[in-house]
């Protein structure tokens, strides 16, 4: 089947997710510049730095599917798969603001980051044994930014229980590695006839 329907649908979650983690940023209850930083100030970084994340997820789905022509059932479920994961970005990133960067919050941001790259990894290995699928494998080639993600996650997580905002910073770094844009699938596009 075409894979139309799978990036209208994923499109469509992703821009909830948006939604549900902006509608979390409380209004102060004070109109002045010290009640909007007290009250919304790690809020917005813990939102602008998952907002990010589900930028680089949707620009990255957008670029993959441009290289995949048809999604069969398994591409279908390691699709709602990584859908399922990063759904829970915006019950994570407000517990991790409610919290102020508490440990355990910051743990399970981390997890939750951990999952959903893991869940899109699926999702590629998944494609690369469909008819289409050789076209992507040439086209990521080596995938460094890939498989360096998953030991920061890792690293932000050990570090969480050692301090919660020195956790955030590997989830900073993999968030800025990632926000280069990711010309490989455009140059493998251009380079076909």
């Amino acid at each position: 089947m075409s894979t139309s329907r799978l990036e209208a649908f994923s499109d469509g979650v992703l821009a909830v997710i948006i939604t549900i983690m902006v509608l979390e940023l409380h209004i102060p209850e004070e109109h002045t510049w010290s009640a909007l930083t007290h009250h919304v100030g790690v809020g917005f970084v813990t939102y602008l730095l998952s907002f990010v994340y589900v930028g680089i997820y949707w620009s990255n789905h957008h670029h993959m599917f441009q290289l995949v022509e048809h999604a069969d059932g398994a591409v279908l479920w390691a699709n709602l798969h990584l859908l399922f994961w990063l759904s829970l970005f915006p019950f994570t990133t407000a517990w991790l603001d409610e919290s102020k960067v508490a440990e355990a919050p910051t743990v399970l941001y981390g997890i939750n980051l951990l999952a959903a790259a893991v869940a899109y990894f699926t999702l590629q290995l998944v494609i690369f044994r469909t008819a289409g699928g050789q076209r992507l494998r040439e086209a990521l080639g080596g995938d460094w930014k890939g498989k360096l993600s998953p030991v920061l996650y890792l690293l932000g997580i050990g570090l969480a229980f050692v301090e919660p905002w020195l956790g955030l910073v590997p989830f900073v770094v993999v968030a800025l590695i990632w926000l280069v844009p990711d010309r490989r699938v455009e140059r493998y596009l251009a380079s076909q006839p």
